[in-house]
Parts: structure tokens; sequence; C-alpha cells
């Protein structure tokens, strides 16, 4: 979990929190949230859905939100995680958990999607959110830059899967891979093509 330090009175009125997630689709890897609570007195221009921005200018947001928002916190729910609970319910605790992780109290929580995950704050579900409130904007994108060095640093150990590519969403390349080198501890094996791989693997084993 990753976090900044409290910097603001929990009785400012502004405190906004935005919250979203990424990861859901992937066959491997963690899915990972993000909460933010951005300060009005210091705006940041160019806050988008993080996949309507290109790599590089979710590297300058990146740097930029956690300069200058009141609070944020970064926090994932692992692969075993996923396995046990299913990716939706994995979602909510890594939600959960970036907004326990924020340090400050908000007033307000804005999730992106079309529901909350369990907390004692008020909270609204907006879908779309990413692409019209700024603070789910801020929280999409460094959750998703953080989420994308992740894989960077996974493709380091497993090279032949190409991770630094398509971060762990089932592409075709991907899905040959699988079949090709097999699966990695941080691959889903509740997700369809990984566990079917490994049905392949046993019955050829055993054939």
């Amino acid at each position: 979990m990753l976090r900044n330090a409290p910097t603001s009175n929990r009785s400012d009125p502004h405190l906004i929190a935005g919250v979203d997630e990424v990861g859901r689709g992937p066959l491997a890897g963690a899915v990972v949230a993000a909460a933010v609570i951005l300060n009005p007195k210091k705006p940041i221009l160019g806050l988008l859905d993080s996949k309507l921005l290109d790599e590089a200018k979710r590297d300058v947001l990146d740097r930029e939100i956690r300069k200058k928002a009141l609070a944020f916190c970064v926090a994932e729910a692992s692969v075993s995680e996923i396995d046990q609970l299913n990716i939706l319910h994995a979602s909510m605790l890594a939600m959960q958990r970036a907004i326990e992780g924020l340090g400050v109290a908000p007033n307000l929580v804005l999730v992106d999607g079309n529901r909350c995950p369990v907390m004692e704050y008020p909270c609204q579900a907006i879908v779309k959110g990413d692409q019209r409130v700024q603070a789910i904007s801020a929280a999409s994108i460094i959750a998703k830059v953080f989420r994308d060095r992740q894989m960077v640093e996974l493709h380091k150990i497993h090279p032949e899967f190409g991770f630094d590519r398509h971060k762990g969403y089932p592409t075709a390349q991907h899905r040959a891979a699988i079949m090709q080198f097999g699966v990695t501890p941080m691959h889903r094996q509740s997700f369809a093509p990984v566990r079917n791989a490994l049905m392949t693997k046993k019955d050829t084993t055993q054939a």
C-alpha cells in the first residue's frame, strides 16, 4: 500500500475522495485501486480517464497528483484474493483498502462504476465517473501508473510473456505464451484462459 501523510483538517468540507480501480480484465497481476482527495487550491490541468491518456502524459500527471493532492492512497487485492473472492469482490476490497489508507476522513466518496464498496463514509457510485469527476480521474491515473509499473517489474522475471506490453491483459500474444510456457504464480487461475491452460497441461501430462 502506498499513501501520503495526512495533510488536511478532518472538518474541511472539501474532503471529497475519488476512487477508481484498474486491472479487472487481465489474466495476471493484482487488481489495484486508488483514492485521491484533490486540493481545490492546487488545480491540476488535464485530468482525464487514464485510458484516454498516453503513458507519458499519465506519468507526468501521476507525479503532479502525488505532489498536489491533499491525500492519496494506492492499494491492491492480490492474485490469491482474486481467485478466492472473485474479481468483483477483490476490486471492492482493493477500493476499501485505498479509502481506509487515506489517513484523512473524507466527507464524501465518489466511486467510478455502479456500486460502492462497504465503508463508513457517505458514498456515491458514478457511471463513467473517471470521465466526469476530476478526483476519480486522478485516482484512475495513479492506479494505472502503479499497476503498469508492477507489470513491467514482472516482465523482468518472466520476459517470455511480454507483460511490459500487454500488462497482463488477454491479448493473442499473451494467450499464446500461456499455452507455450504455462502459467506463473501471478496468473489468475480462476480466469477461464488460465484455468483451461492448466487443464490442458494436466491432460497432456496424464496422457
